[in-house]
């Protein structure tokens, strides 16, 4: 790479670095989540935060928060089997959540992340049912939106900058490509990645939308065929169509005229019988009133009668009302005539005196009772003095017999214990015997591992010089030499191309401003050879002026400056007229001389002009088509630098115009300028040449990296197959001397194992000699005890204890017995007292009831004989009201005959008028209905005539009139063949015409009417979806385009944070393992894009370089520079370290604590820790504690005490 380029990259990162070290965490707020059942805040400093505490307070679960709220979606990253997991399960002491939230707040003072607020606060919340919510600044959001947020800042859903306890594992165990993939995510490479997928999934959707559409425009090209055909076959029914429109609009013409005239006869018939028919109705009219006479009659003598009906029926019903009156009271007398049954059952004095004798057996009973509950108190009290002297004779018994088993059990023991001793001695003499083989066994295996460690050649050391390693190094130096020239050679080429298409877009943007805005730039384009005369081009092509003064010659030739050339007036003349046919805009030309080949113009003599001031002729160099009109038009014209001359050349007398260099045009009668300045099209044209040039010389620079550029890879190409061939060398030499010195290490381990066996076996040895020894005293021992134990008394006789505890068994048996037979008998008196005094209460109620009965039985017989007087009463009035009704009914019988007599007579004579009246109707109803029939006749014409003018509607579009007048009966008909003349109108040949013509039409089958229209919009059609094909084929190359230059991009990305890793690796590396090597190299450098990560780690004093050599603990510090050179490479805002320095020695912790501060420069560190050293440099410090299974944090700002 170029100086140039190098430093333009460090001030570019320089200047990430600022803003990133300006970006850190201010808050996170936890409510809810996992082990913070309430609301805990904490205030992260910018520097290094440390959170402490016992081991499972839950100080883990900060760093699952900070992972969560920044999009983490793996339940089981953080430490959980379902995402549910992390909400507050409750304790003892309080209830479950609902919901987890987490809110952090990031400082974006200087507007890192792409949002206009100096502080961002990003809130996710969880439910219990499954719902989450994002929002930032209080605002919902999507998880794509938070991601988007934070993917260019090193922050977001990888999380590489969390570090947890596992982190340092998965690299040991990870492949090289997996290896690549923490760069990239520090990279920022997978944004580019995912714009890749997209895609190549656009890619798969544009392919089958392009397969669909080439199957559609097949299938339409198939089906244009066949419609074609149909289209022609619709074009003759067209004609034949014409020819029947024609017959039926005749036809139904004369149809119309003849329908007319019949209504018009109809018409005369109707108005005779009109008349006769108003002749009818007076009659009529007079009759009715004669019958109206009589019925008014009627109406008033059928008020009399109803009434005469209504008092009669109203009578008779009361008269028959009466008479049943009578027969229910006569009913009742004889149902009440007949006494009350007396009431049965024993006499209720007789139930006292059985109840009184009842209640005395019960007392006697309850004496009875009283006197068995003391015989059994007295039971009970002789059977718990018989137990307790049971239970006293018993526990004697139970001692003698104790101290018998105590004295048998001794001695068996003190037995046993002799043959134990006994039997560790025999066993331990033959382990004796059995290790003194061992001993002779083993001495022997040393001698034989011995002589195989002297046999077994010893490997070099590791000093010693190999040819295969130097050849491995030299190699690796020239192919990092090459290297670097080609990342050289890269720059170059990148920063030719670049400034290539800067002085590319620099000519094509002032290309456009060169063009005129009016008509001229047909013209200028070439239009005039259009239009018959020869392009000579425009003027600002033809000029040359020296630098400065473009504008002031553009000033001077306005409005002529970006004029185009024509080649005389007579073509401009035929241009100006073109532009007015077309109503094109202005057109500006200059003419190129008169055609004789005589463009020079002799110079006029100029005087001297003041110091500053120059004719304008003499700071151009024009072309000779122009000669003459440039200089008619510049002749007199001076050019200054400023207005401070303008006057003193104006009183020059050959001076006419005066012209400054930024544009201003002074002349003795105007003045013409601007208060800014602006780049005339000369100046234009002049910067447009410097941009041709430059970017030519741009491509001959580019032309030539490249080339020097293919070299230099043929030169890598050689020295990557020379260090791979060294590689395999140097790797094939260190698998022979790992050979030898596993060889070498097995027998060296051999005889070590061996002389320890040695040794293991005479300390064993000597062991069970001591062994020996101590059995031996313990068999004396014992023996000893036996002895003086069986010197012991003799055990006490247990036999007059046995006789007196059962005695005392029999006495407290007995005694239970006497106690169960009284408390029985009790039970039974008991059980007789409660039956005595439930039969006395029984036949006391029974005495109750049958006084109540003989009670109500007296006031029923009293109730029936007051009802029966009631009953003989009613009867009596009944009768007489019967006899009454029957008199007055008489009397309204005979008014009732009179009226209905009149009526009757009246209803006559209105029969006989309404007899008459029907003949009249009759009469008028004939003359009507020949009315009727003539009118159905005529709305039958009117219903054939409105038929007609709807079919001429219908089928012809035309009104009836319109229709008559063009092809009614007395029009000619036209010869459709066109060989005759027309002729007379006649209905039967009219009538063969159409029937001819439908022939011809049924001929043709069946006819799509729509095939013109159907064929030239699927024409339209298949040229649309032509172009469409078109179209995606070009987005197809477009996406195939956009995936190259990603793939691009993202081989750039990772090549230059590839590069700036392995520099920090090597310092890192150096500062973990002081005086070591560390680096990190590519398992495929020809493919950038897929290509591995391997780490090379040296420790001081060692020759081996893979990680798989190392002990554990250099293969984790090992793995902590890999993560912290992607660190330092490219900064994050902040790091997260959950106890990353737990297993680490104090030298290695003071190491890493120097790593720590160096990354503080740059970013805010949260760490996780135990380590007392590691708290000392921090700038905050929380604790966490766990109390009945909520946390609580506490905090100090240790910078501030």
């Amino acid at each position: 790479m170029v100086p140039g380029a190098c430093r333009r990259c460090n001030a570019r990162l320089t200047a990430f670095l600022r803003i990133l070290k300006d970006v850190h965490l201010k808050n996170l707020t936890l409510r809810g989540f996992k082990s913070f059942a309430s609301a805990t805040t904490l205030r992260l400093e910018p520097g290094i935060t440390c959170v402490v505490g016992p081991n499972g307070s839950g100080k883990s679960n900060v760093v699952d928060a900070l992972a969560w709220v920044m999009g983490e979606q793996g339940a089981k990253t953080l430490r959980g089997g379902q995402m549910a997991d992390i909400i507050f399960a409750g304790t003892s002491s309080r209830a479950p959540l609902g919901r987890a939230q987490v809110d952090l707040t990031i400082d974006n003072t200087d507007r890192a992340l792409p949002i206009d607020y100096s502080e961002v606060t990003i809130s996710r919340t969880l439910f219990r049912g499954g719902g989450s919510e994002y929002a930032i600044n209080g605002t919902p959001a999507r998880l794509l939106d938070v991601q988007e947020l934070l993917s260019d800042t090193g922050m977001g859903r990888q999380m590489h900058v969390i570090v947890g306890q596992g982190q340092l594992d998965q690299i040991l165990s990870s492949t090289p490509e997996e290896r690549r993939g923490f760069i990239e995510e520090a990279a920022g490479v997978l944004k580019h990645r995912r714009r890749k997928e997209r895609a190549l999934r656009k890619l798969e959707q544009m392919d089958q939308n392009l397969v669909r559409v080439l199957d559609l425009t097949q299938e339409i090209h198939r089906q244009l065929g066949p419609l074609a055909r149909q289209a022609a076959t619709a074009r003759r029914a067209q004609s034949i169509q014409a020819r029947v429109r024609d017959a039926k609009a005749r036809l139904i013409a004369d149809e119309i005229v003849d329908l007319r005239d019949r209504l018009n006869a109809h018409d005369e018939s109707d108005q005779v019988r009109t008349q006769k028919t108003q002749e009818l109705r007076v009659h009529a009219r007079e009759l009715t009133e004669s019958i109206q006479l009589c019925e008014q009659r009627e109406r008033e003598a059928d008020p009399r009668l109803t009434e005469a009906n209504t008092a009669w029926r109203d009578l008779t019903a009361i008269g028959e009302s009466l008479r049943a009156t009578v027969l229910m009271a006569r009913d009742k007398i004889a149902s009440l005539d007949r006494p009350l049954d007396a009431p049965s059952g024993d006499d209720p004095d007789e139930l006292d005196r059985r109840a009184d004798e009842a209640s005395a057996e019960d007392a006697e009973l309850l004496r009875t009772v009283e006197e068995c509950r003391r015989r059994l108190q007295e039971a009970i009290s002789a059977r718990e003095e018989a137990e307790q002297r049971d239970e006293e004779a018993h526990g004697t018994l139970s001692g003698i017999t104790r101290q018998i088993a105590d004295r048998r059990e001794k001695i068996a023991r003190l037995t046993g214990d002799v043959e134990s001793a006994r039997s560790r001695l025999v066993a331990a003499e033959a382990e004796e015997n059995r290790a003194e083989e061992l001993v002779r066994a083993a001495r022997k295996r040393q001698e034989e591992a011995e002589k195989a460690l002297r046999k077994t050649p010893a490997p070099d050391g590791e000093g010693s010089e190999d040819t295969a390693a130097r050849n491995h190094s030299q190699a690796s130096v020239k192919r990092d030499e090459a290297r670097s020239q080609v990342d050289a050679l890269v720059a170059r080429e990148r920063e030719a191309r670049a400034e290539r298409a800067r002085w590319e877009s620099r000519r094509d943007t002032l290309a456009e401003q060169l063009a005129p805005d009016d008509a001229t730039s047909t013209l200028a384009g070439g239009g005039g050879g259009a239009w018959g005369g020869d392009d000579l081009g425009t003027v600002p092509e033809a000029l040359t002026i020296e630098p400065g003064w473009e504008d002031a010659i553009a000033a001077a030739l306005f409005p002529l400056a970006d004029a185009a050339i024509v080649d005389g007036t007579a073509n401009g003349i035929d241009c100006l007229r073109h532009a007015r046919e077309h109503q094109q805009g202005q057109m500006r030309m200059m003419r190129a001389g008169d055609g004789d080949g005589n463009n020079e113009v002799e110079p006029q003599p100029r005087g001297p002009l003041p110091s500053g001031a120059r004719w304008a002729l003499d700071v151009i160099t024009h072309a000779h088509s122009v000669s003459r009109s440039v200089t008619k038009l510049l002749e007199s014209v001076v050019v200054c630098r400023d207005l401070d001359e303008v006057q003193d050349l104006l009183e020059h007398p050959d001076v006419r115009t005066v012209v400054t260099s930024n544009g201003d045009v002074v002349t003795g009668e105007s003045l013409i300028g601007s208060g800014h300045s602006t780049s005339s099209v000369l100046s234009v044209r002049a910067q447009y040449e410097q941009a041709v040039e430059g970017a030519r010389h741009a491509l001959d620079d580019e032309q030539k990296a490249s080339e020097q550029l293919v070299h230099a890879n043929k030169v890598l190409d050689q020295a990557i197959r020379a260090a791979n061939e060294a590689l395999k060398a140097l790797r094939a030499q260190d698998s022979q001397r790992a050979k030898l010195a596993e060889a070498y290490a097995r027998a060296q381990s051999a005889a070590k194992a061996a002389q320890a066996e040695t040794q293991r076996c005479e300390a064993t040895a000597r062991k069970v000699a001591e062994h020996v020894q101590w059995a031996r005293s313990q068999v004396d021992t014992a023996d000893e005890r036996l002895s003086t134990s069986k010197d012991m008394e003799p055990a006490p006789d247990a036999e007059p204890a046995q006789q007196r505890a059962g005695e005392a068994a029999r006495i407290a048996r007995e005694a239970r017995e006497h106690e169960t037979a009284t408390r029985l008998e009790l039970r039974t008196n008991e059980e007789r007292s409660r039956q005595s005094g439930g039969r006395a209460r029984a036949l006391r109620q029974a005495a109750a009831r049958s006084r109540e009965e003989r009670s109500r039985y007296a006031q029923r017989e009293d109730q029936r004989r007051r009802k029966l007087l009631i009953a003989q009463r009613v009867a009596e009035q009944a009768q007489y009201g019967v006899d009454v009704a029957a008199r007055i009914v008489e009397h309204w019988e005979h008014l009732r005959a009179e009226a209905e007599s009149l009526r009757q007579q009246s209803s006559h004579e209105r029969i006989e008028l309404r007899a008459a009246l029907d003949a009249v109707n009759a009469e008028i109803a004939e003359i009507t209905g020949l009315a009727h029939q003539d009118e159905i006749a005529r709305a039958q014409t009117m219903m054939r005539l409105e038929q007609a003018t709807a079919r001429s509607m219908e089928e012809l579009s035309l009104e009836a009139d319109q229709l008559i007048e063009e092809f009614g009966p007395h029009n000619l008909v036209p010869d459709f063949s066109g060989e005759g003349d027309p002729t007379a109108f006649s209905r039967p040949e009219q009538e063969k015409a159409l029937a001819a013509a439908e022939r011809d039409l049924a001929k043709l089958g069946r006819v799509n009417p729509l095939a013109l229209e159907e064929h030239e919009a699927l024409s339209k059609r298949h040229e649309f979806l032509v172009s469409q094909v078109n179209d995606l084929k070009s987005s197809k190359a477009d996406l195939l385009h956009i995936i190259d230059d990603v793939d691009r991009l993202v081989e750039d990305a990772f090549t230059t944070a590839f590069n700036d890793t392995r520099e920090q690796f090597a310092h890192t590396f150096e500062v973990l393992f002081p005086n070591g090597e560390g680096n990190l190299t590519l398992t495929d450098p020809d493919s950038m894009l897929t290509t591995g990560i391997e780490i090379e780690a040296r420790p001081a004093g060692k020759k081996v370089k893979r990680l798989s050599l190392l002990s554990g603990g250099e293969r984790s510090l090992a793995a902590l520079a890999f993560l912290i050179a992607i660190f330092k490479a490219r900064p994050s805002p902040f790091y997260v370290m959950d106890e990353v320095e737990a297993a680490l020695d104090d030298v290695n912790l003071t190491r890493l604590l120097e790593i720590f501060r160096e990354l503080q420069e740059e970013s805010q560190l949260i760490v996780i820790t135990h380590q007392k050293r590691t708290m000392e440099i921090a700038d905050a410090l929380y604790g966490v504690t766990m109390r009945d299974g909520v946390t609580t944090v506490v905090s100090q700002r240790l910078a501030d005490a």
